[in-house]
């Protein structure tokens, strides 16, 4: 015999008094803490509890009680099933605000940081369609929400259970069917919808994670500040004939797409970076413009996909390091040498260094394209090219600016800046809890001089900081 299924759990009246870093409301019942999906700081809400443990549940809103000041109505309809833009329905001065503490909060936790100035973080002027790149998922596994089942009966729907979209939080097997996604200009869901739509009426074959069959699996939509738009297909298997059917008619729809890729992927795994794409028409690349530097865009380069505060970010990186003329620069986690484009024209010699190949010719290549002449880029682990003979054959350097992924950076790397002592490092991080397990590791010699927070990903949770360290005084 079966047990009875005991129903979830319901705390009411919780009030909601912070945000958590994930993006979920943080309320308070009766000794738990509790986290919230989709619930906004000043919410009063019945929780219904999904996950417990013992001093902590985690749940979504059951019923709303009491809405807060804060809270705002989203914009998307896909809002609280896709796994992006979690913060649609927090007022934009409350994102910031929460944004601000949240690295305070982690500075100051984490890393026991203290500061000489913390500048108000750098809002963006857009909150929406900011964004220059979307990579979408082919699946015939689509995601069914309730509307659907109301809508339609089952059977009819799972005659097409194909989707071009986002995968569901937490489920690699499954995808949300995109109708509109509000974080790219228009041209992106008109480009979207279109290829789902000749896919479906010439029977093309839609992905499958678990059974690794199917012919579509991703479609990536790239656009640039200068108007220009590339989009690639990444495919299964070596099939031009299904692709030149694909694409007919797709140029003449839209004219604005001026660089069009393929790539066949047969792995298990979406990563395209030991992959080549081919190209299918028009230029190699985007060209996008910060101040006077162009930079190009291939398609699996990296590049700030939100150009905009892209542009503040190294602006404020570059007034942070404080440079003469005089200074041998070496900038850390390189990427595509942009915050070594903008730093060369006022440093004396700059060193990029870069763990991808592939980044490092790009760096090279837009170094040449800007007439930046005092910039070399090397590629390798940086904990092993980053060398004492690195820095005898280029110079010890005064100032170092690093950017380094997620993780941060390497112990050994660190060991090393406290070895050379530059006079001055500029700290830039997506990730402020790993910043601050660094920082922590340095402030034996150095000082946090500026804090400056900077919001590139309107309606989520993420923040980039920038940190300046100087090297302490001595007696």
């Amino acid at each position: 015999m079966k047990k009875p299924v005991r129903p979830p759990a319901i705390l009411e009246n919780v009030s909601i008094v912070d945000m958590a870093h994930e993006g979920r409301g943080l309320g308070k019942h009766e000794g738990l803490v509790v986290l919230v999906d989709h619930a906004v700081p000043g919410d009063v809400v019945d929780v219904q509890v999904f996950r417990k443990k013992k001093s902590m549940a985690e749940g979504r809103i059951a019923r709303l009680v009491s809405p807060s000041s804060s809270r705002t109505e989203p914009r998307c309809n896909h809002f609280g099933v896709c796994g992006g833009c979690k913060w649609q329905n927090l007022a934009y001065d409350s994102q910031l605000a929460f944004k601000e503490k949240q690295v305070s909060d982690q500075l100051t936790r984490l890393g026991q940081v203290s500061w000489q100035e913390f500048r108000p973080i750098i809002g963006a002027g857009e909150t929406y369609g900011y964004r220059n790149k979307m990579e979408y998922t082919f699946s015939n596994k689509k995601w069914l929400q309730q509307i659907d089942l109301e809508l339609n009966d089952t059977d009819s729907i799972k005659q097409n259970m194909n989707a071009l979209g986002f995968h569901i939080p937490q489920r690699f097997d499954k995808i949300l069917h995109i109708d509109q996604c509000h974080l790219q200009a228009e041209t992106g869901n008109a480009i979207r919808n279109w290829v789902y739509d000749r896919a479906q009426a010439l029977g093309l074959s839609f992905f499958d994670p678990k059974a690794q069959t199917g012919w579509l699996r991703n479609l990536v939509i790239r656009s640039s500040n200068r108007g220009g738009w590339m989009v690639m297909w990444v495919v299964s298997e070596d099939d031009i004939m299904s692709l030149n059917e694909l694409r007919t008619g797709f140029c003449e729809r839209f004219p604005e797409v001026e660089s069009g890729w393929w790539v066949v992927n047969g792995k298990r795994n979406d990563h395209l970076g030991d992959l080549q794409p081919r190209l299918l028409w028009g230029n190699p690349y985007l060209e996008e413009s910060m101040e006077d530097l162009r930079f190009r865009v291939g398609p699996l380069a990296f590049f700030q996909t939100n150009a905009a505060q892209a542009l503040r970010l190294y602006q404020e990186t570059r007034a942070l390091a404080g440079l003469t003329g005089n200074e041998v620069v070496y900038d850390l986690y390189t990427g595509t040498g942009t915050i070594a484009g903008f730093v060369a024209k006022h440093a004396r010699k700059v060193v990029g260094i870069e763990y991808l190949e592939a980044a490092v010719e790009d760096a090279r290549s837009n170094a040449n394209l800007n007439g930046i002449h005092n910039a070399v880029f090397y590629a390798g682990d940086m904990k092993e090219v980053f060398s004492p003979e690195l820095i005898a054959r280029e110079g010890a350097p005064d100032v170092v600016i690093t950017d380094p992924p997620r993780a941060g950076m390497h112990e050994s790397v660190v060991q090393r800046l406290l070895e050379l002592k530059p006079k001055r490092i500029v700290y830039v991080s997506c990730n402020a809890a790993t910043q601050a397990r660094d920082l922590q590791l340095l402030s034996s010699l150095y000082q946090v001089s500026v804090v400056q927070p900077v919001d590139m990903f309107p309606q989520t949770a993420h923040v980039e900081n920038i940190v300046r360290l100087d090297l302490k005084t001595t007696d």
